[in-house]
């Protein structure tokens, strides 16, 4: 339980420390989808419109400022829609670091896990061994026994995801000495 409180706090520092490193336009982009994903936003959006269409038709009585099809009227909404894909989008990627990051924090701990899991097997084994008792002839013991080898797991991983999907091909490839995966259409 202490090492898991151990990793929510992580979790909350990563997130707390990109929310105070905000720029300026972060932060109003935070508030401005906030805002946009509440339910005033859409109430008064529908009030507008309405009230918009309703003044510019025939038979509303009034002076019309944007007759059908409501030109003005589809310049401002695509123009909002814009803004608005452009604040969500900021919103998404700065999201999506913080969410690379907890993977890759979480990736550490669990190698962590697995070096400390077979250590613990290895004292067992000694222990067995101390004792004159001997271990199983288990090939899945033995596995365990074995250090973990990342860069195996990896290369195992891009084969079954070639093999199951033929349309694309992931492959490895080396930029400035690191291993970077990209997806290409075959």
């Amino acid at each position: 339980m202490r090492r898991s409180a151990g990793i929510n706090t992580a979790f909350r520092a990563i997130k707390a420390q990109h929310s105070s490193n905000r720029s300026k336009m972060e932060v109003l982009a935070d508030r401005m989808i906030g805002f946009a994903s509440a339910t005033p936003f859409l109430v008064i959006h529908a009030i507008i419109f309405i009230a918009w269409i309703y003044w510019n038709l025939p038979f509303s009585g009034l002076r019309k400022f944007d007759p059908y099809p409501f030109g003005m009227l589809t310049t401002i909404v695509s123009l909002e829609a814009i803004f608005l894909s452009i604040f969500v989008l900021m919103t998404q990627s700065r999201e999506s670091r913080i969410g690379e990051l907890r993977e890759e924090l979480t990736l550490q701990v669990n190698l962590r896990m697995e070096e400390e899991i077979t250590k613990t097997l290895h004292l067992v084994a000694g222990l067995y061994s101390r004792l004159g008792l001997q271990l199983a002839d288990d090939p899945e013991l033995k596995a365990m026994l074995e250090p973990l080898d990342p860069k195996k797991m990896e290369t195992d991983l891009t084969e079954q995801i070639n093999a199951s999907m033929p349309h694309f091909q992931l492959r490895k490839g080396k930029d400035a000495g690191t291993s970077v995966s990209r997806v290409e259409r075959s």
